[in-house]
């Protein structure tokens, strides 16, 4: 039941993590990557579609991404959605393609996103001492009904402890490695 417990709430961290992961992944840090896309919806004949399924999405170069839209009658569209995205793109259409230049990022524009990076760190830390809590409430109330004794809900703690400050050693580990690339120029 204790073991249980423990694996639940390790794969609900690593979870977290990953979540993290994808978050940064969002986060340019001055090079062209397709998954800076993919959270842009297009209006496709009425209902709302990621990007990804109206077009082909590739980095041409470290500083271009380049869409190649399937359909003509889209490319308006693609391309009024990147502009209208917080993203500060200006796309370039050219038939089919609409190539994205990557603006280099000034230093306040970096600094803002240091913030960012590490806002979201902070919530994925919160994620995990929330499960850590939820894994010791449920230990608790494993004591509470006389399941397990106390040195065995002790000992559980503590395990918990131990997964909790592994996965936040390894989100800053994360977040040192984000900084050093949107700060380096």
């Amino acid at each position: 039941m204790l073991n249980e417990i423990q694996q639940d709430a390790n794969e609900r961290m690593n979870k977290s993590i990953v979540s993290l992961e994808n978050n940064f992944s969002k986060i340019r840090a001055g090079r062209a990557h397709p998954s800076l896309l993919e959270q842009i919806q297009v209006d496709y004949y009425g209902s709302m579609v990621p990007i990804s399924q109206v077009g082909n999405i590739v980095a041409e170069d470290s500083r271009t991404l380049k869409v190649s839209v399937w359909e003509k009658d889209m490319v308006a569209t693609v391309e009024k959605a990147i502009m209208v995205s917080d993203l500060g793109l200006n796309p370039q259409p050219m038939g089919q393609v609409i190539r994205i230049p990557l603006p280099s990022l000034t230093e306040e524009r970096r600094r803002d996103l240091v913030k960012v990076v590490r806002d979201e760190t902070e919530q994925a830390k919160v994620a995990i001492r929330n499960i850590r809590r939820d894994a010791n409430s449920d230990f608790k109330e494993l004591l509470k009904d006389k399941e397990v004794s106390e040195d065995e809900a002790r000992k559980a703690e503590e395990n918990i402890q131990k997964i909790t400050d592994d996965h936040i050693k390894s989100i800053d580990a994360k977040l040192n490695e984000k900084e050093n690339a949107l700060l380096e120029i």
